[in-house]
């Protein structure tokens, strides 16, 4: 897997754990730290994982891009000092997409600010948990900037165009209690609590069958654009695939021996 000295890879067991690990600035982004993100999530992909966790280091999550200089048109992104501003923010795409479309669910672990692009960063995953000192926002316009790193269409998926409108127009910084009411956060707990929190939902997770799992993200990635009858279809084949499984037969032995069942991924 490729390597960066502010991207730090844990595993146990079935779940892997990125952590962007530059804590003395909020976890910024520079260019070639948003480039690592999306190798190692392709990677991921098919690592054998069950489970991905996205978290920052200390007590922040990400703070977006280093505007200082690396975040984004240095050159860095795009691995040139001739690279122009719009390769550079395809690349910091193609890490976003990297993320959103990975093969396992990915859980984001969300403490401390989550704003700008680390905000973008994530909605990508499929499911958020924060600690109640957490605080987000699309701060883009405060900053004279449209939003990116997939924010203008993520956020409407999450909370519906009306909301999301309010929420970029104004730049809102919410806590973790209005991130719950806007809708895209699932869980908020004390700040002490969050490391066990993520684990136990990324081992309920981890422990369900991993293709059927990673066949039901895709469905409900997609049934945003397909129409009832293509999603029917989507289901009829992926349950195709499933009744073939080792893992569907484990889940029918495992209810009639009365015992939890022990998925393999096979």
């Amino acid at each position: 897997m490729i390597e960066h000295e502010h991207i730090a890879v844990e595993r146990d067991g079935h779940v892997t754990t990125v952590i962007i690990d530059r804590p003395e600035a909020k976890n910024a982004c520079t260019g070639d730290m948003w480039v690592t993100l999306g190798e190692m999530f392709r990677h991921i992909s098919y690592s054998g994982a069950r489970v991905a966790v996205l978290t920052g280091r200390g007590e922040d999550f990400c703070a977006g891009a280093d505007l200082s200089g690396g975040g984004l048109g240095d050159g860095t992104a795009a691995g040139s000092m001739d690279a122009s501003h719009l390769a550079a923010m395809r690349l910091l795409g193609e890490a976003m997409t990297a993320i959103y479309h990975c093969q396992i669910p990915v859980i984001a672990k969300v403490d401390g600010v989550c704003i700008g692009a680390g905000f973008g960063l994530a909605l990508a995953a499929d499911m958020l948990w924060c600690s109640d000192r957490a605080r987000f926002s699309a701060i883009f316009a405060k900053r004279g900037l449209s939003l990116d790193f997939g924010t203008s269409w993520l956020l409407r998926q999450r909370i519906g165009v009306h909301r999301a409108k309010e929420l970029a127009f104004t730049a809102e910084m919410m806590d973790a209690a209005r991130a719950k009411e806007v809708g895209f956060v699932n869980a908020v707990v004390p700040a002490a609590e969050l490391d066990a929190a993520v684990a136990d939902i990324a081992g309920k997770v981890a422990g369900g069958p991993p293709i059927a799992i990673s066949m039901t993200k895709r469905q409900l990635d997609n049934s945003g654009s397909s129409s009832l009858l293509q999603s029917l279809e989507v289901e009829a084949l992926a349950q195709n695939v499933n009744l073939s499984t080792n893992d569907m037969r484990e889940a029918f032995v495992a209810y009639f021996e009365r015992r939890p069942p022990n998925f393999t991924g096979t």
